[in-house]
């Protein structure tokens, strides 16, 4: 797994997105679970420091510290910002907002570090050992978001190419002869005389190299980095109409700056068992009914924190409303989420019913 240094990687791309080619990452590393004081360095009035307890709060029973992972990407950022906020405001919790990828988050339920992973994608192995086998994390159900990952490329590029159309959702062979048939107008410096398919942050849930060559693909995965990276490459491509092939997701809140340019290509659907061999595969992503995960120890402390939690679900679009605000708006995390929580006050109360919060 490899990652952009930050400031080179978001110019590199955009110059080669511009003209035909994208940068490289270079290097990257998964860190241990960390406690952070406050949320990602990027929004930094995303504090997680603990406030004063709401009128409510002492009818309640102590909320306590509550550790929450925060992963990489924009939206997930938006699910930190609404919990952390009614955590801190409403039943007075300190919160700990930590950043850390997807797969190292899970290393933090046995050891306390982490208390809860609010939209996990997916990751049947690592719920596998954690909540069926070692049973320290417990499955605290749908957070409301459809999770999409998949091959995205223009709409403009493929309305211009029927066989690529036809293709889509076809037997493995089919699929592959028509995406190489075309792996020329996806050419960059760094993917060499093949095709390129631009990944994201190499942290991420991606079967890309695994369907590079199961499938046969003239294809080389170039991971960009970041969401930020890819973002500007994709940006950049869609302003001068130039084709690009992505890993992208829904829900995703760059979908509005780009004016929904990006579409999935279906490769083969997914079915039960397909993904089995990572390194070889010849399906499409699965869909993902996104869900909350937390500690066992956080889910018997007794906390209202736990309830809260365990309530909150929303859409697509709520999720990408806040995003939008803390990524393009630059409001800070709570700001934004105070926009969204003020619009929607009969969707949060629900939240905290059981919880024993009596405000208003």
């Amino acid at each position: 797994m490899r990652r952009l240094a930050a400031g080179a990687a978001v110019v590199a791309i955009l110059v080669s997105a511009c003209t035909g080619t994208a940068a490289s990452p270079s290097a990257a590393a998964t860190a241990a679970p960390t406690t952070a004081a406050s949320g990602a360095p990027s929004t930094p009035a995303s504090q997680a420091a603990s406030t004063a307890p709401s009128q409510a709060a002492a009818s309640m029973a102590p909320c306590g510290t509550v550790n929450i992972a925060d992963n990489a990407w924009v939206g997930y950022e938006a699910d930190v910002a609404v919990v952390a906020y009614l955590l801190k405001n409403q039943l007075g919790c300190t919160v700990n907002i930590k950043n850390i990828s997807e797969q190292v988050s899970w290393q933090g339920f046995p050891t306390g570090e982490v208390d809860v992973i609010l939209e996990n994608w997916g990751h049947e192995d690592l719920a596998a050992k954690y909540i069926t086998t070692d049973k320290t994390a417990v499955d605290l159900g749908s957070q409301g978001n459809v999770g999409i990952i998949g091959l995205f490329m223009p709409k403009y590029y493929l309305d211009t190419h029927p066989d690529l159309v036809a293709a889509q959702g076809k037997d493995p062979k089919t699929v592959a002869a028509a995406l190489n048939a075309v792996a020329a107008d996806f050419k960059t410096s760094e993917s060499g005389d093949k095709g390129q398919i631009l990944d994201g942050d190499p942290s991420y849930v991606t079967n890309d190299e695994g369907l590079v060559a199961g499938l046969g693909l003239n294809y080389k995965v170039v991971y960009s980095g970041s969401e930020a990276a890819s973002d500007t490459a994709i940006k950049a491509a869609v302003d001068a109409q130039k084709p690009i092939f992505a890993y992208y997701w829904e829900p995703n809140w760059f979908d509005s700056q780009i004016n929904n340019a990006m579409v999935q290509f279906k490769l083969t659907p997914y079915t039960p068992g397909c993904d089995k061999n990572p390194k070889n595969l010849t399906c499409d992503y699965p869909p993902y009914n996104l869900n909350k995960v937390a500690s066992t120890k956080f889910v018997n402390s007794g906390s209202p924190a736990v309830t809260l939690i365990k309530n909150f679900k929303w859409t697509n679009d709520d999720q990408n409303a806040v995003a939008t605000d803390i990524s393009l708006n630059k409001m800070s995390d709570d700001d934004a989420a105070k926009k969204w929580l003020d619009a929607h006050p009969d969707v949060w109360k629900a939240w905290l019913a059981g919880t024993g919060w009596t405000g208003s």
